[in-house]
């Protein structure tokens, strides 16, 4: 009985609990959550007009009101 095991003493102000971080991390998370999904939709809505704008350009040059080489 000769070996000694140490013992850590804990005094009570270094034992108390901080406050964690967790709701403060989870508004960041969800407001950046919120950026990214934002970010696509911008991106989804400016290529859905870009095409809408092509395609109808395209429809208007193939149907234009010109006459055609066998009409007289």
């Amino acid at each position: 009985m000769t070996d000694r095991t140490k013992v850590k003493v804990i005094k009570k102000s270094a034992a108390t609990v901080q406050p964690q971080a967790k709701p403060k991390t989870a508004k960041v998370s969800r407001i950046a959550a919120r950026e990214m999904v934002a970010t696509v939709t911008d991106w989804v809505a400016e290529f859905k007009t870009r095409r809408s704008d092509e395609t109808r350009a395209a429809m208007e040059k193939l149907f234009s009101n010109q006459p055609q080489p066998n009409e007289s």
